[in-house]
């Protein structure tokens, strides 16, 4: 049976639920950036009040089995600096995307990397996922090296086949099989 959104741990990170009393570092760590999402399909936050209606939603779905959808806190500091969701769940194929962002304070320090794969092999070894695939914009490497590190493999990319704030986009995709995971 699956759990949904369970509490992990990794060597940096903690990863758990979402309360209405992260809103302001939410707010204030990325999601009102817009360099944080302007590989994103949503817009900035404009007020802080958005992002609580945003946390009220997700917070609302916690009791969904198959809802997927982590805080990222870095454990020296205890700072709120992203987020990491697992959606699309294809009960069929037992599959789902995962999408993830963080505050440009924590870029380019191994943190989404980790992350990544602290949500894959929950999702395998816990949830009984098959296969878990990953779409970034092609103008934002960084996001499939991130993939990369986490053990994924680069599928291909579909030409023009996604939107985000900078307009119709190709996006490329990895993925990973249950097999693959060895951690």
């Amino acid at each position: 049976m699956a759990q949904g959104t369970v509490e992990l741990e990794t060597k940096s990170l903690v990863l758990r639920r979402f309360g209405m009393d992260d809103a302001s570092e939410m707010f204030d760590h990325w999601a009102n950036d817009e360099e944080v999402t302007r590989y994103l399909t949503w817009k900035p936050h404009g007020s802080v009040e958005i992002t609580k209606e945003i946390l009220q939603a997700w917070i609302e779905q916690y009791d969904n089995e198959y809802f997927y959808n982590w805080a990222i806190v870095e454990k020296e500091t205890g700072d709120l600096i992203g987020n990491i969701s697992a959606s699309k769940y294809d009960p069929k194929i037992r599959s789902v995307c995962i999408g993830y962002c963080e505050g440009v304070k924590w870029w380019h320090k191994g943190y989404m990397s980790e992350a990544l794969r602290a949500v894959i092999s929950y999702l395998v070894h816990e949830e009984g996922m098959l296969r878990i695939y990953a779409q970034h914009d092609v103008d934002n490497p960084n996001s499939g090296k991130a993939m990369a590190k986490a053990g994924m493999v680069k599928e291909g990319v579909l030409r023009k086949a996604g939107f985000n704030n900078k307009g119709i986009i190709d996006l490329a995709t990895y993925s990973i099989l249950a097999e693959e995971v060895d951690y």
